[in-house]
């Protein structure tokens, strides 16, 4: 299995120095570091890592709007450090879409779990997206199938059980997909208007 890699971002340069050392002797592998929001998001469409480890208050862009930044296409986990836990902040960090929050000083104690429970969610989320492309594309490649059933049984003026029994038997003569026939039968049906 491939190595984590991770992006450490924080305006202190001696936090990030601790933080990288931790991930690394845990087997991390950091891959960038950056001094604020704006450097986090370019960094992570740079290197596109598996986490990226953010303070939230920092200069030019906080952690919190990188966060959104970043969270709006779902490129990778975000773990936020603060030295602050009032509830608004853990509120607003986790209406951005962040998978862990820590509070300074980190511990090599925290900070492992967190970026194990963060690696983990992320892993999760990539499944349930991949899942919810599966289904978007199978709902697509129905409807095809339901319009080219529809053009047949108006062509041929049968019912809907009989066109798609012609449909499967097609199918399985051919040795393509129902989706594939489908479109070759809509394909068809729009040539011949076109030729009208």
């Amino acid at each position: 299995m491939s190595t984590l890699k991770l992006i450490v971002v924080d305006d202190d340069p001696i936090t990030r120095m601790d933080i990288k050392e931790m991930l690394m002797q845990a087997g991390y592998e950091v891959v960038g570091e950056g001094r604020n929001g704006e450097e986090a998001i370019d960094l992570v469409y740079q290197f596109k890592p598996d986490i990226v480890i953010m303070d939230i208050k920092m200069p030019k862009m906080d952690g919190i709007k990188a966060t959104r930044i970043i969270r709006k296409f779902n490129l990778c986990a975000i773990v936020l450090l603060t030295a602050y836990s009032q509830r608004e902040l853990v509120n607003d960090a986790k209406e951005a879409g962040v998978t862990g929050y820590l509070v300074k000083p980190v511990s090599e104690e925290d900070l492992i779990p967190a970026i194990e429970i963060a690696k983990s969610q992320q892993e999760q989320f990539r499944l349930l997206e991949r899942d919810i492309q599966l289904l978007k594309r199978s709902i697509e490649e129905r409807k095809i199938i339901e319009k080219a059933k529809g053009k047949l049984m108006k062509r041929f003026s049968c019912s809907e059980e009989k066109a798609y029994e012609w449909m499967r038997k097609k199918s399985m003569e051919h040795r393509i997909s129902m989706f594939k026939l489908a479109e070759k039968i809509l394909e068809k049906y729009e040539n011949s208007m076109t030729n009208k």
